[in-house]
């Protein structure tokens, strides 16, 4: 695989554009990783997530943190000349984050990305963009996001596992403009998310919560709870329509935890997830 060593961010205002534009090309995922070295955090900039997804300020990161250092190498990626599928209609179906350690205010990182496993799925086909954070020789963290580009599929899905009863332990009341604010702190500007006349642009009614946010909202929840090393393992469902009304609900399994978001107005969910101890 070619490795790529990137001097600094991506721009996100320059790569949105050529998302916007390209189509998508070839029949093959690029076999290139970018690098970025020497990433410090902003406290300033954790503190505004923290505040956005609901976490507690400190200088430990929640583990939903760094997906947002890999966000613009992500970007940078999948726009690639050679990248097989344009972002536009992309569908985040999966997010699985391992975290082998707390990571700190202060720690000097490097950021690697990567496509691979490209394969069916009965709407399409799906691909993973794997992300790691290490610090010094250590791997410290890694996100698998999962992405389906619907067209050409394999067959009807099976009937869906539901993992409990939708029984609320909270309900969640998320603002009409959640989207615009995690968009401010995560560089993720979408226009589905940002306002309902641009979603509706894309075929959604209302402007819809980043999946990635409430994956974070989800983990906020289990705050004081978690060991040091564990993987939160999330499958995106329904878009939550904003503004929502979402009902969240937990219960113990045998090494960690598992929770659902749904609709608190009818039975569809919105997320489910698994929280398990390394």
């Amino acid at each position: 695989m070619a490795v790529r060593e990137l001097s600094g961010s991506p721009s996100l205002a320059t790569l949105y554009p050529k998302a916007l534009l390209r189509r998508g090309g070839g029949s093959t995922l690029p076999d290139l990783e970018l690098v970025r070295s020497g990433v410090v955090v902003d406290p300033a900039h954790v503190a505004a997530y923290n505040q956005v997804c609901g976490f507690r300020f400190g200088d430990e990161l929640p583990a939903t943190y760094p997906h947002l250092l890999a966000f613009p190498l992500q970007m940078a990626l999948m726009t690639e000349p050679g990248f097989p599928f344009p972002l536009l209609g992309m569908v985040h179906v999966a997010n699985r984050i391992t975290q082998r350690r707390p990571l700190r205010l202060g720690e000097v990182f490097t950021v690697r990305v990567r496509a691979e496993n490209l394969r069916p799925h009965e709407k399409g086909r799906q691909f993973d963009v794997v992300s790691e954070v290490s610090a010094g020789a250590e791997t410290v963290w890694t996100d698998v996001s999962t992405y389906l580009r619907r067209g050409g599929g394999s067959g009807p899905s099976g009937p869906r596992e539901q993992l409990a009863p939708p029984t609320p332990n909270a309900i969640w009341a998320v603002p009409g403009d959640i989207g615009r604010r995690y968009a401010e702190v995560s560089g993720d500007r979408n226009p589905i998310h940002l306002h309902p006349l641009s979603a509706r642009l894309f075929g959604f009614p209302a402007a819809i919560a980043h999946g990635m946010w409430t994956k974070a909202h989800a983990l906020a929840a289990f705050e004081g709870r978690l060991p040091s090393a564990f993987t939160i393992d999330v499958r995106f469902k329904q878009p939550v329509l904003l503004p929502a009304k979402a009902a969240f609900t937990t219960w113990a399994t045998e090494d960690g935890w598992a929770f659902e978001l749904w609709n608190a107005r009818k039975p569809k969910p919105h997320l489910d997830g698994t929280i398990s101890a390394l």
